[in-house]
């Protein structure tokens, strides 16, 4: 399955999930964010991400630089709380 498949399927299941005030302002937040201008500024696909330095899960520093030496790198983002 390719990824915009599942992405699909995802934000298909979550409009069945968020009740419909909650998903008006989350559309109206999005939509407020797109017409600010900040898509304009943001790294796109295929752009190559700047050297960066994150903290493990163990605490430890850790470079995309010396990262990338061992071979390809996947960055994962998790917003809030689980």
């Amino acid at each position: 399955m390719l990824l915009s498949d599942k992405l699909t399927a995802i934000r298909e299941i979550s409009a069945k999930r968020i009740p419909p005030p909650a998903a008006a302002i989350m559309h109206r937040a999005t939509e407020d964010l797109r017409s600010s201008g900040i898509l304009n500024s943001v790294i796109k696909v295929g752009d190559p991400l700047p050297d960066f330095t994150l903290l493990n899960q163990n605490g430890i520093p850790t470079s995309s630089f010396s990262l990338l030496k061992q071979g390809p790198l996947i960055l994962t983002v998790f917003r809030g709380s689980w």
